[in-house]
């Protein structure tokens, strides 16, 4: 049986470089979208999926992001400060396992966007997560038809949802669209400090227990200014 997690790792401590001069005095997760921060599109989803808690990790500019959730109640956010560290994406994980537990939880990262199909991507991911098979379960976005996306893709995915990473001069199909499902126990062993999580995706890779999920409506690469209004077009029409 699936096991819907009922906790998120959301990343948020990202400097936001690409997306000066907006971030210049204002962190990624907080810029608007559609008239919604960034974050708060990503906690609106978890909420909607049932998460009841949601640990934040905070890094640059911090004080903003702590202050713009604590009127939330839907999930619950707690934070993991980093201001004083860098710890990259993996660290940040390995920072906040002890708020996260031993079940399997949603790691999203807060400056991802998309918008659902006929079902909600998380819902469906926590059905297709499979402990017994599976480590991390990644939401991979197709290429061709992402916003804003124009990169060369990151895996190519197997007709069972295995996952191949790309090789340095190939094109694949799928980006992964940040947002997935990790078991914590693949962290035991995890580096101390700054790692990024890309080595355990990679780790999970080798052992054959990195697995895909094709997302089911339209992913919207929000990395630069200009990608805005992109992102916000595609949303407003979504909701018409």
């Amino acid at each position: 049986m699936p096991v819907q997690p009922t906790k998120a790792m959301v990343l948020a401590a990202g400097l936001g470089v690409r997306m000066r001069p907006l971030t210049d005095r204002m962190p990624k997760p907080l810029v608007p979208v559609a008239g919604r921060a960034l974050l708060d599109h990503v906690l609106d989803k978890l909420a909607e999926t049932g998460v009841r808690e949601a640990v934040v990790n905070v890094h640059y500019l911090p004080d903003q992001i702590i202050e713009h959730v604590t009127t939330r109640a839907q999930p619950h956010v707690t934070i993991s400060d980093e201001r004083d560290t860098v710890l990259g994406t993996g660290g940040g994980v390995v920072k906040a396992l002890p708020l996260l537990g031993d079940a399997p939880f949603f790691h999203v990262n807060a400056d991802t966007m998309w918008i659902d199909g006929v079902r909600s991507n998380l819902m469906r991911l926590a059905e297709a997560f499979d402990p017994a098979r599976m480590d991390i379960l990644l939401l991979m976005a197709p290429t061709t038809s992402s916003i804003g996306y124009h990169g060369r893709g990151d895996y190519a995915m197997a007709a069972d949802g295995t996952l191949h990473r790309r090789r340095e001069y190939q094109v694949v199909p799928f980006v992964y669209a940040g947002v997935a499902i990790m078991s914590p126990a693949i962290f035991a062993d995890a580096p101390a400090g700054e790692f990024s999580l890309t080595k355990m995706f990679d780790r999970a890779n080798e052992q054959e227990r990195l697995y895909g999920l094709r997302l089911d409506g339209v992913w919207m690469h929000v990395g630069t200014p200009d990608a805005i209004t992109a992102a916000e077009e595609a949303f407003l029409a979504s909701v018409a």
